[in-house]
């Protein structure tokens, strides 16, 4: 137990920041900066939240930062931090992003407000607690408690943070590629995403990629009256809506061949099949949709998935009586490893050409493409982590080899070659994206211990995984 005791201290040290209201007022000062990446002509604010509310803290504790101008002019800044404490040390590397999505203020419920951090209960609302401050808060508190109680990490350490991941991560590979000898690591430990049940740990490896497309019908200008052209003039909503259902079936099971992936192997299946995806709150599961021969979390977590987002057609506000010109809708194919990423959209090109809908029009999305990435669970990096989170909690983790989600993975597991492991301090529950999205208090609480003792863990005995 001895050697046990700084661990504990250094962990306490974490506890006692959250218990006694340091984490959430540092999260109110993060929070009210409105870094929404989406929102066009917001570079300023973008940039304040890196140079004001992040790289001051960071030099405090050691690193030295470097601002960097996005390659990509739809892109914010980046930084760079980097803490060097010998050369024969493993080094981490980090990753967070300090921008977030429109704050729709209007929609959220009264007493709330997206930049203004509220705790009600055990929830903390705010735009951002749960999708990325919160998070990349939690991973730099606990690096303070280890430095507060053993003077030092034990490690290198460099942070990467960027502003833009909520559009897409746009200029994120190419100042990865440009900073590649200054993010050269042993292994990357980020936090972003939902545990998969709130009260268990959750550790990542990679992620589905994500491609977003717009299918359109336009056979004329204007609307022409229902009852002078009904039945004379084809009607777009109706070819288009034909055209969605081809997709799949009626259980939403995929029917274009180039979108069923072949990469659900055994030994993934085994990791995942029969991992918990039902919450207590939150929708309740169809289980009788998607992939029959499947179980629910093989469906998230080891295949594709189609989803329309959203469908126009006239005048949704305001209905007339009248045949529309035009119909539209914005889709999205979510996919696993082994999809060929530049076969999706001709794969689909052909099946609606064949199906005899050629008047329906792809439109890819400008946005960057997340690309998928899987990692095996036996890594040792992914062993060493798991050990850890059960030293500090008791609990054995989650152990996920992608999560169903999508984030710029890629970038390091094949633009840096490095292991990527994401131990998440959110749930499924939390809004993210949406009107009142929130941070519960006891994930974040956990999430500190957590990462404290990992941190420590990697100081004490990281330096035998170096590669």
């Amino acid at each position: 137990m001895a050697t046990d005791q700084p661990r504990t201290k250094a962990i306490s040290k974490s506890a006692a920041y959250f218990d006694d209201g340091r984490f959430e007022s540092d999260l109110a000062t993060l929070i009210r900066h409105q870094s929404e990446s989406q929102k066009p002509d917001n570079q300023a604010a973008l940039g304040a939240y890196l140079s004001d509310a992040i790289a001051p803290r960071l030099e405090r504790a050691g690193f030295t930062c470097r601002s960097i101008a996005n390659p990509d002019p739809r892109g914010g800044p980046l930084l760079i931090a980097t803490r060097v404490e010998a050369a024969d040390l493993p080094t981490i590397l980090i990753y967070g992003h300090g921008d977030v999505v429109h704050g729709q203020a209007e929609d959220w419920d009264q007493g709330l407000t997206p930049f203004e951090l509220i705790r009600k209960g055990d929830r903390l609302y705010g735009r951002g607690s749960a999708d990325n401050k919160g998070q990349h808060l939690i991973n730099f508190a606990a690096l303070e408690a280890v430095l507060a109680t053993r003077g030092a990490l034990g490690f290198n350490a460099t942070w990467l943070l960027e502003t833009s991941e909520e559009t897409g991560s746009c200029g994120l590979a190419e100042v990865v590629k440009a900073e590649k000898d200054v993010l050269a690591a042993d292994v990357l430990i980020a936090s972003d995403g939902p545990r998969l049940q709130p009260d268990t740990p959750t550790i990542f490896l990679g992620a589905r990629g994500a491609l977003n497309f717009t299918l359109q019908v336009n056979l004329r200008s204007g609307a022409h009256h229902s009852g002078n052209w009904g039945g004379l003039l084809a009607d777009p909503a109706m070819i288009l809506a034909h055209a969605l259902a081809s997709i799949t079936d009626v259980r939403g099971q995929i029917a274009i061949p180039e979108w069923r992936p072949d990469t659900l192997t055994p030994d993934i299946s085994a990791a995942i099949k029969d991992l918990p995806v039902a919450l207590r709150e939150g929708p309740e599961i169809d289980p009788d949709w998607g992939e029959a021969a499947l179980t629910p979390p093989e469906r998230a977590f080891g295949w594709n998935s189609f989803a329309i987002l959203a469908m126009t057609s006239g005048k949704p506000d305001a209905p007339v009586n009248a045949i529309s010109g035009q119909a539209s809708a914005t889709c999205q194919l979510r996919f696993v490893v082994g999809t060929i990423v530049d076969q999706i959209l001709p794969a689909l090109r052909r099946h609606l050409d064949s199906t005899g809908f050629t008047q329906v029009e792809i439109i890819e999305d400008e946005g960057e493409l997340f690309e998928a990435t899987r990692q095996p669970p036996d890594h040792p990096w992914v062993r060493f982590v798991e050990a850890s989170i059960k030293r500090t909690t008791g609990k054995a983790p989650h152990i996920l080899p992608n999560l169903a989600g999508s984030l710029p993975n890629a970038c390091f597991s094949e633009g840096l070659n490095l292991p990527t492991i994401w131990v998440p301090h959110s749930y499924r529950g939390c809004n993210q994206h949406a009107p009142n999205e929130h941070l519960l208090a006891p994930i974040a609480r956990e999430g500190l211990e957590i990462m404290t003792g990992l941190w420590w863990d990697i100081g004490e005995g990281g330096a035998s995984l170096r590669a």
